[in-house]
């Protein structure tokens, strides 16, 4: 196989690209996001209309919110921010599963006792739960399984108040596949018929931990976010992977070849908005994640998170960007090319200019575009962002 660079000029956006993806969306772009949180969903849901090619890398370090309790009982890689990239590609059309879609995206009442949640949960197992029942087969019968899984080896005290089924699915899929997160998330995406490609960034079962400039050693995505707990006092000196949550104990995670793979055959590589330790950083600390985008000839996107993100602080954009290189550059080579690993940074219009000073001497195109509506405000509005994504590839 010969690989070659062809230069072309590009129209932001591009009637023609544009036109013809949503015309025919199945033979749509290889857009590759690496990302976690909610913040990429409406833009990945959006997505669909122009591609069901593209690939999300997300992160499973989670620590908090819907993956705690499960990452606690069952010692396990994080699964939410997995299931909800799932079920923002899902086939949202007649020819998708809708049932299988609103028992994946249920959730358990925050308020009701354990005994009537676990009666609930016990009458989805056996099949009598009008969600489950009305699943076709073989599908209600390859989730029952599942959800039997889970129940038999939850603790008598893990906490269904809240839980969301779809994760207590990949769960139980996890511990009936030896302890392995692809099955069961190449199960559930043939479920619900997701439009794309999801993957765990990597395999391991880690957290995030962080030195801070004021020599403070923060471990748990819980505790750097900002959201949960109170924000950090101090900025992120360093972030790393840790190997639990009671004491720093680095340790390190191998990005798999199947998604060195997956980065072979993108069309476009787009660091997403989002956390940016936490969703975005996090999926570059595997070994072998910068030495896989360095190798591969495709433009590459930065796209800042808007509003405001605990974990930054004061960080400009220009801040953002350096970093990002950096810790790119802990795996590509610290003499690495900027053009390796990035090319433009897309913002919107109304972010000041000196947010960004210095990047177009780092040799990056800064493309400032009408990207943030009154409607979506203080967030991306999807069309505008995902047209200008599909017209760059």
């Amino acid at each position: 196989m010969t690989e070659i660079t062809i230069t072309r000029v590009a129209r932001l956006p591009d009637p023609f690209r544009i036109e013809r993806f949503l015309s025919n969306p199945k033979l749509g772009p290889r857009t590759l996001f690496f990302s976690g949180g909610s913040a990429l969903n409406g833009v990945a849901q959006c997505l669909k209309r122009y591609t069901h090619n593209s690939i999300h890398l997300v992160t499973p370090f989670d620590s908090g919110g819907s993956s705690q309790g499960l990452r606690i009982a069952f010692n396990m890689p994080a699964i939410g921010d997995l299931r909800s990239r799932l079920m923002a590609l899902a086939d949202e059309t007649v020819l998708g599963h809708p049932d299988v879609f609103r028992l994946f995206t249920h959730r358990f009442s925050k308020t009701a006792s354990q005994v009537d949640l676990a009666a609930e949960l016990e009458s989805m197992i056996a099949g009598t739960h009008p969600l489950v029942e009305a699943i076709e087969q073989p599908m209600r019968t390859l989730i029952q399984n599942q959800l039997g899984m889970f129940h038999a080896a939850r603790p008598i005290d893990f906490d269904l108040r809240g839980a969301s089924i779809g994760n207590l699915i990949l769960a139980g899929g996890y511990l009936n596949q030896n302890q392995q997160l692809e099955p069961i998330i190449f199960l559930v995406a043939k479920l619900v018929g997701v439009q794309g490609t999801v993957r765990a960034v990597a395999d391991d079962n880690l957290h995030l931990g962080a030195d801070l400039e004021d020599g403070e050693v923060v471990i748990g995505q819980h505790l750097l976010t900002g959201k949960e707990h109170p924000p950090l006092v101090s900025p992120i000196r360093n972030l790393f992977l840790n190997r639990g949550l009671t004491g720093k104990e680095p340790a390190e995670a191998v990005f798999p070849d199947r998604n060195r793979s997956l980065i072979q055959s993108a069309d476009l590589i787009c660091y997403a908005p989002g956390s940016f330790y936490t969703s975005l950083i996090a999926n570059l600390l595997p070994n072998g994640v910068g030495k896989a985008i360095a190798a591969r000839t495709v433009p590459k996107v930065y796209v800042p998170g808007t509003g405001q993100d605990p974990e930054t602080g004061t960080m400009s954009v220009a801040d953002k960007v350096q970093t990002l290189l950096a810790y790119l550059r802990r795996d590509a080579g610290s003499d690495c090319p900027v053009d390796r690993l990035l090319n433009f940074v897309i913002v919107d219009q109304a972010v000041p200019e000196k947010e960004t000073e210095g990047l177009q001497a780092l040799g990056l195109s800064v493309l400032r575009l009408d990207l943030v509506s009154k409607a979506s405000a203080p967030y991306y509005a999807p069309v505008p962002l995902c047209e200008t994504l599909v017209s760059l590839t």
